[in-house]
């Protein structure tokens, strides 16, 4: 119905990348103002965020909800006990992680850059590929990547990644296509690509030269 969403957390397919895994909410319900997921974890113990700092210019502001279960959380150093109900905001320069204390303790997590407007980049979908990418089978994830830029090609992460996978597999051209689409979604990419090595393979070919010339 248009005009608004609704999902129960379970409605909603986990993505596992590897580690804890977790629901895609923001994407599922099409959501564009601001980034929100779940993570799960699967026993006591598992770390349900991973460690990191957001400290890129378009840093975000991170606010967290146990959901349920109980969770501890280590904010520059500091530990944080949480139980379900709990609330925990977090500014860009802290270092943060989050562990379970109990199986199937889940946080929701909302985030957003404060005074930018946000820009979905479908990160969340690329999610399952990223292990490819670290093994060096660009083949493989460039393959697996077209499949769903072609059902989602409105999310210019997902193009850029894709085109680096294409560049690392020697795919000269279908890079420098995915390139000049996902720099056409979004200009922030422009200025990734100029210094990603991921893209060496082809700063030589016309269509790369065309997308920065001048």
């Amino acid at each position: 119905m248009d005009g608004y969403s609704v999902a129960h957390l379970d409605d909603i397919d986990p993505i596992d990348d590897g580690r804890e895994p977790f629901r895609p909410v923001r994407h599922h319900l099409g959501i564009t103002a601001f980034g929100v997921n779940a993570w799960t974890a699967r026993d006591a113990g598992g770390r349900i965020i991973n460690e990191h700092k957001e400290d890129d210019p378009d840093a975000h502001e991170e606010l967290y909800l146990v959901l349920s279960g109980r969770a501890t959380f280590e904010l520059d150093g500091n530990r944080v006990d949480a139980p379900t109900g709990t609330f925990v905001f977090v500014r860009p320069n802290v270092k943060r992680t989050a562990f379970a204390e109990e199986p199937g303790t889940t946080l929701v997590a909302v985030g957003a850059a404060a005074g930018q407007a946000y820009e979905p980049v479908g990160w969340e979908l690329w999610a399952p590929l990223n292990p490819l990418y670290k093994d060096g089978k660009y083949a493989e994830a460039a393959d697996r990547a077209k499949e769903i830029v072609e059902r989602h090609p409105e999310y210019p992460g997902l193009l850029y990644n894709l085109a680096c996978c294409e560049s690392l597999a020697g795919r000269k051209g279908d890079a420098v296509e995915h390139l000049r689409a996902a720099i056409e979604r979004s200009e922030t990419f422009r200025e990734f690509a100029e210094s990603d090595s991921d893209l060496d393979a082809i700063r030589e070919e016309p269509g790369y030269k065309e997308l920065f010339a001048g």
